[in-house]
């Protein structure tokens, strides 16, 4: 039996990840992080997206939430509400943005690592990228290829399988995850993805922008806002 471990975030990109998952794995067990975050929304949007797939998808899938607080430590919009999310900012700029979290997909994959490692996994997702993605120095190849030499060489697992840290959405484009997406039959009514932690999207924060951007050009309505103007009345359909 082929399994694995999915990081869902219950964003746009792990909802694809997830529902390419499915199609290649026998079982797939899921984590997703509680990490004090702004847009807290999207853990709530995570375990909505899991019983959605449950009822559409003939296959046994898991869900761990797993708790830490990065607030603690702040320098980021994400985790210190005292600083403002960066509204119409240049998506394509090469400046790390202040809704960077430092060193949060290494923190995440520490966890998922040893997780995987109590389910006898070595197969480890995300949805991370590298076009798309903000400027993010933790979302590189380089970086997950060391991680993942590093989860080898300190684990117990790891002394007799590899692993492998697995990346479907690494070299896409935002509108090719959503194709990729479509062709899994992902339904994205409940991807989450705006900064400010709101049921209806801010329309002006990065992950907004991309994210409308990406629909615009893969040539889809988005299921999430679609849901969203059907239960409030007089919502635009587009950020």
């Amino acid at each position: 039996m082929r399994k694995c471990l999915l990081i869902f975030s219950g964003g746009l990109d792990s909802t694809t990840c997830l529902f390419w998952a499915l199609d290649n794995y026998d079982k797939v067990y899921t984590i997703t992080f509680d990490y004090n975050q702004r847009h807290i929304i999207e853990k709530e949007m995570a375990q909505k997206t899991i019983e959605l797939v449950k009822s559409i998808k003939k296959k046994e899938i898991s869900y761990f939430e797993f708790k830490i607080d990065l607030s603690t430590m702040g320098a980021s919009a994400l985790t210190d509400f005292s600083i403002d999310v960066p509204k119409n900012r240049d998506v394509n700029s090469n400046e790390i943005p202040i809704t960077y979290v430092p060193f949060r997909n290494g923190i995440f994959l520490s966890v998922a690592v040893a997780y995987a490692e109590t389910l006898d996994i070595t197969d480890i997702i995300g949805g991370w990228n590298v076009i798309d993605y903000s400027g993010y120095p933790d979302c590189r190849p380089n970086f997950l290829k060391s991680f993942q030499q590093t989860a080898t060489l300190g684990t117990k697992i790891g002394q007799k399988k590899p692993f492998n840290i697995i990346a479907p959405l690494i070299g896409l484009k935002k509108s090719q995850i959503i194709k990729l997406g479509k062709k899994h039959n992902a339904d994205y009514s409940f991807a989450y993805s705006c900064y400010e932690g709101r049921e209806e999207f801010c329309g002006e924060c990065d992950s907004c922008i991309l994210r409308a951007q990406g629909f615009k050009e893969a040539g889809y309505l988005d299921d999430y806002l679609v849901r969203v103007a059907t239960s409030l009345k007089g919502t635009k359909l587009h950020p």
